[in-house]
């Protein structure tokens, strides 16, 4: 048996799908980036449009998203502050992926049984 063979784990930079997944894998981020595609911008909406999601976490989440340049992050000077998130160029590529995600779960999720 090679190295390669028994290796367990696939490194990050070795498969495309491992990067891909380091970026908008998780339970929280591709539904942040549906959501702001379909208009959800503010923190607040955010946080009421993903149930379960703590404020801590929406908050890491969409600084990991900045980080790696999906996300952009707008502080606008108003007493309160307001914080707007917008998609950027970078991030719009993914738009593709969180579509077929949709599609898959709108084509296999199991119909709501009527009372």
């Amino acid at each position: 048996m090679t190295v390669e063979e028994t290796k367990k784990s696939v490194a990050i930079y070795d498969c495309p799908v491992t990067y891909c997944m380091s970026k908008i894998g998780g339970k929280w981020k591709p539904i942040i980036l549906f959501l702001i595609s379909k208009g959800v911008n503010r923190f607040g909406k955010l946080q009421r449009g993903i149930e379960g999601i703590s404020k801590q976490m929406l908050t890491k989440q969409l600084r990991e998203l900045e980080e790696d340049n999906i996300l952009h992050r707008k502080i606008f000077a108003e007493i309160p502050p307001r914080v707007e998130y917008s998609i950027t160029d970078h991030g719009q590529t993914l738009f593709p992926i969180i579509q077929q995600m949709r599609d898959w779960g709108v084509e296999n999720m199991p119909s709501t049984v009527e009372a």
